[in-house]
C-alpha cells in the first residue's frame, strides 16, 4: 500500500476516487506540528511491553509522548510502609501532573504524559481504566435514577426486544418506509424500518425549544441552560433527531450556523459519555455490594472502552469541537491542555478578508488533517491524548484514522478499538470529498466488527448485541455537509442502518446561483449517458464534436489591449482534466489552439505562469480543476467565456467564477457584457449539481425535456 499523506494548505493530501477509481501518482509532503515530526504514527518510538494494554496504549495512541521508566526510591518505599496503615483508612486518591495555562513549562508537559495505568492499577474488567469517583462515594456521582422515557434507555435499555428483531430483520432485507416531510427551508426524508411506527408524532412534531426539554445530565443541564438559553430554528428542526439517536445526514451546513450544529452535537456527544459512565458505576457498585448468592446479569458495556468518534477534516475543527465541549462540561482540571493548543491551534490570520467565508472557516488556523486524539472523562478531570483504548471519545480525520487502522507494519493493524462505537459524527463532510472520500469509506468499513482480541474483556457485561455481531443497527450516525453528493448519499443507504430510522434533510433550491448579476447567457447544454459508467465518454465526445468546432470559429490574435480570447475551461474532476490535456497537446483539431493549465497539483510557478499567460492573451485557453480552486480559489484575470465541463459540486464555485471572473474582466474595460457567456454541460447524471445552480423546481423539466436539450437563461 502506498504511504498516506497530509497536507499543507492548498495542497490534498491524495485526490478522492474518481470514475474508474484510480488515483493520481503525485504526493504531497505532510504538514506536521514541529514538535510532533518526530513522533512514530503508532507509537513505534515508545517502549514495548508483554502487558496488553500497555501494547496498545503505546501502538494506538499515535501522538503520545515518549515516556521513561521510573524506578521507585528504597527510601519512599520506605516511608510508604510506614504510612500503609493509615492511608488503608482514608480513600485513595490520584495523584495528578497537570497542565495548566499558568505554568507552560514543557518539561511539565512531558511529565504529564504519564499513563493513568501507572497511577491508577485498579482496571475494568473488560479492559478499560477503572472510572475513578476521586475520592467521591459513587453515589454522589450518581445525580439521577433511571428514566424510561429518556431516549438513551429506550435505545439501549429498555427497549422491545421483539420489535428490534423486526427492525432489524427490514433492515436487512433492505426494507425501509420513507416518509417525506416538508418546512419553510428544506425537505426531510425519513426511512423507518417497514415494520416501525409512523414516525411522525414522535420525530417531525415533538420539538424541543431549549434544554431544559432534554434529559440530560444535570452536570450537563446548568452550563447548556446558559450557553443555550433557547435553541435557534436549526437547533429545534434537528434536536429531535439527534437527541432520540436517529442517523442524521444534514447537507445544509455553512460557515454561519456550524457554531450552532456544534453545540447540539457536542451536547449530545458528552450526554451519551456521562450516562454511560455513569450506568457503568451503578452496576459496579452493585455487584461490589452483591452476596455470593445472588445472580446479577448486568450488560451495560462493550467490547472496548471508546463510545463515541468523531471525523473532522481539520486540527482547527477539533479544537473548535473540544472548546465547545469544555465550555459544556465545565471540568476543574484538563491534563495535557498545553500541549494540545500547542499542537491543534492557530490563531493567527492567514486570510485577507476578501476570501470567501467558507474557505476561511476550512483553511483558517491549523489545516493540517493528519491527526487523532483520545479523550478521557472522568468525574472531575479530562485527559487529551489518552491512549484509545482508555479513551471515551476519538477525534481523527479520516486519514489519520486510517494510518492507524491500516499500519504498513502488520502487527501493528489494530481496529478493535472501533468495535463499540454507538455515536459516529462526521462534520464537513464536503470538505472530505474533495480529499479522499475512500478514507471515509475505510473508517465506516472498520466500525463495529468484532474484534480480534478480547483486550481483557469481561464478556459478562457485554451488551448482547454486541456479541450477535449487531453494534451497527445500535450505532447512530449524524453528518453534516455543505451539500449532497452520490458518495454521501450511498454512504447514507449503506452504512446507516440505524433500527430507530434514519433522516435527510436537503434545502429547497430556488435558483439564486443563477441569477448573477451581469447581463450575460447562460447555455445549459444535455447530454443522455445511458448510465453513469459512460458519462465520461459521452462528455468527451460531446465537448470534442459540439464545443471544440464553436471555439476555433471564434479564435481571434490576442490584443495587447485586451488580452487573447480569454477561454476558460472548469473541469471538476482530475482524470476528465487529464483526458482533455493530452486531447489539446496531441490533437489535429486543437492544434492551432494554444493553452495552459492548472491543477491542485500544478507547483506554483507554473500556476503564475500559466496565469500570466492566459491574461495577456498567449494562451488562448485555461484548463482549470474544481480542486485547484476549492484548496486556492485563485482570482484569474482575463476570462471572457467559460465553458463548464461539468457543473461544480460546491454551487458557491459556479457563482464565484460567473460573477467573480467574467464580472472582473467587465470592470476592466477588456471586454464588453455583451461579449462575454456561459456554456455548461450536464447529464441526468449530474441532477443533485445541477439542482443547486437552477434550482429545485427547475431542474426536473431540465432533465426530462423530450423537445429539446438546450436551455438558455439572459440574466
Amino acid at each position: 500500500m502506498a504511504p498516506f499523506r497530509g497536507r499543507s494548505r492548498g495542497r490534498p493530501e491524495g485526490r478522492r476516487q474518481e470514475r474508474n477509481g484510480t488515483h493520481s501518482k503525485k504526493r504531497f509532503p505532510t504538514q506536521r506540528v514541529v514538535a510532533e515530526e518526530n513522533d512514530a504514527p503508532n507509537g513505534e518510538a515508545e517502549n514495548s511491553s508483554e502487558d496488553s494494554e500497555s501494547r496498545y496504549e503505546d501502538d494506538l495512541d499515535g501522538e503520545e509522548d515518549e515516556q521513561s521508566i521510573v524506578k521507585p526510591n528504597p527510601y519512599n518505599i520506605l516511608l510508604q510502609s510506614l504510612q500503609q496503615e493509615a492511608e488503608q483508612a482514608e480513600p485513595r486518591k490520584k495523584k495528578r501532573k497537570l497542565d495548566r495555562l499558568d505554568r507552560p513549562n514543557s518539561a511539565a508537559i512531558e511529565t504529564s504524559a504519564l499513563d493513568d495505568a501507572d497511577e491508577n492499577p485498579l482496571k475494568e474488567a473488560n479492559g478499560q481504566e477503572e472510572d475513578t469517583t476521586d475520592g467521591a462515594p459513587v453515589e454522589e456521582t450518581l445525580d439521577e435514577d433511571e428514566d424510561s422515557s429518556d431516549p438513551f434507555e429506550t435505545h439501549f435499555g429498555s427497549f422491545d426486544e421483539n420489535r428490534v428483531f423486526e427492525c432489524i430483520q427490514n433492515i436487512d432485507q433492505n426494507s425501509w418506509r420513507v416518509e417525506k416531510h416538508q418546512n419553510t427551508v428544506d425537505r426531510i426524508f425519513l426511512s423507518m424500518p417497514s415494520s416501525a411506527k409512523s414516525t411522525n408524532t414522535h420525530y417531525y412534531q415533538n420539538k424541543s425549544k431549549s434544554p431544559e426539554n432534554l434529559k440530560l445530565k444535570k452536570r450537563l443541564a446548568a452550563a447548556a441552560q446558559s450557553i443555550i438559553p433557547s435553541f435557534d430554528e436549526l437547533q429545534r428542526e434537528l434536536v429531535p433527531y439527534v437527541f432520540n439517536y436517529s442517523d442524521l445526514l444534514f447537507t445544509s451546513r455553512t460557515a454561519q450556523n456550524a457554531a450552532s450544529l456544534r453545540y447540539i452535537t457536542c451536547l449530545h456527544v458528552l450526554n451519551h459519555v456521562f450516562k454511560t459512565r455513569d450506568r457503568v458505576l451503578k452496576n459496579n457498585a452493585k455487584l461490589a455490594n452483591a452476596s455470593d448468592g445472588d445472580e446479577l446479569e448486568l450488560r451495560d458495556q462493550g467490547f472496548t472502552r471508546p463510545r463515541v468518534l468523531l471525523l473532522l477534516e481539520t486540527r482547527q475543527s477539533c479544537a473548535e469541537m473540544i472548546e465547545t465541549m469544555m465550555r459544556l462540561c465545565e471540568p476543574e482540571q484538563q491534563e495535557n491542555k498545553k500541549r494540545f493548543q500547542d499542537g491543534y491551534t492557530n490563531n493567527e490570520d492567514k486570510f485577507a478578508e476578501d476570501r470567501p467565508e467558507d474557505f476561511r472557516e476550512l483553511f483558517e488556523g491549523n489545516d493540517d488533517n493528519d491527526f487523532r486524539l483520545g479523550l478521557k472523562f472522568t468525574r472531575k478531570t479530562v485527559r487529551y491524548f489518552s491512549p484509545f483504548y482508555t479513551s471515551d471519545i476519538i477525534l481523527a480525520s479520516p486519514l489519520g484514522l486510517r494510518r492507524i487502522v491500516e499500519n504498513d507494519d502488520p502487527k501493528k493493524r489494530d481496529h478493535d478499538f472501533l468495535s463499540s462505537i454507538e455515536v459516529v459524527i462526521v462534520d464537513q463532510a464536503d470538505a472530505m470529498l474533495q480529499q479522499n472520500w475512500e478514507h471515509v469509506e475505510y473508517v465506516f468499513s472498520h466500525l463495529n466488527l468484532q474484534p480480534r482480541e478480547a483486550h481483557g474483556c469481561d464478556f459478562s457485561r457485554v451488551r448482547n448485541w454486541y456479541l450477535d455481531g449487531h453494534a451497527r443497527f445500535w450505532r447512530q450516525t449524524i453528518i453534516f455537509s455543505a451539500y449532497n453528493t452520490p458518495e454521501l448519499n450511498n454512504l447514507f443507504n449503506s452504512s446507516l442502518l440505524n433500527f430507530s430510522g434514519k433522516a435527510k434533510v436537503q434545502p429547497e433550491y430556488d435558483g439564486s446561483y443563477l441569477s448573477v448579476n451581469l447581463p450575460l447567457k447562460q447555455t445549459f447544454s444535455r447530454m443522455n449517458p445511458a448510465s453513469p459508467a459512460a458519462d465520461p465518454d459521452a462528455r468527451f465526445n460531446y465537448f470534442t464534436s459540439a464545443i471544440i468546432p464553436s471555439l476555433t470559429r471564434h479564435l481571434q490574435p490576442a490584443d495587447p489591449t485586451i488580452g487573447g480570447p480569454g477561454i476558460l475551461i472548469f473541469i471538476p474532476s482530475y482524470l476528465d482534466f487529464v483526458r482533455l490535456r493530452n486531447y489539446f497537446a496531441s490533437s489535429n483539431a486543437t492544434q492551432n489552439i494554444s493553452f495552459g493549465s492548472v491543477s491542485e497539483y500544478t507547483d506554483m510557478p507554473e500556476v503564475r505562469r500559466a496565469r500570466a499567460h492566459f491574461f495577456n492573451g498567449r494562451h488562448a485557453v485555461l484548463l482549470y480543476t474544481g480542486r485547484a480552486h476549492h484548496f486556492r480559489r485563485y482570482k484569474i484575470r482575463g476570462v471572457k467565456k467559460v465553458v463548464f465541463y461539468g457543473l461544480p459540486d460546491n454551487p458557491i464555485f459556479y457563482r464565484e467564477i460567473i460573477e467573480g471572473f467574467l464580472g472582473q474582466t467587465i470592470a476592466e474595460g477588456r471586454v464588453d457584457a455583451a461579449e462575454v457567456g456561459a456554456r455548461v454541460m450536464f447529464s441526468k447524471w449530474d441532477a443533485l449539481k445541477l439542482e443547486r445552480i437552477v434550482g429545485t423546481r427547475r431542474v426536473g423539466g431540465m432533465l426530462r425535456d423530450k423537445e429539446g436539450d438546450t436551455f438558455d437563461f439572459i440574466s
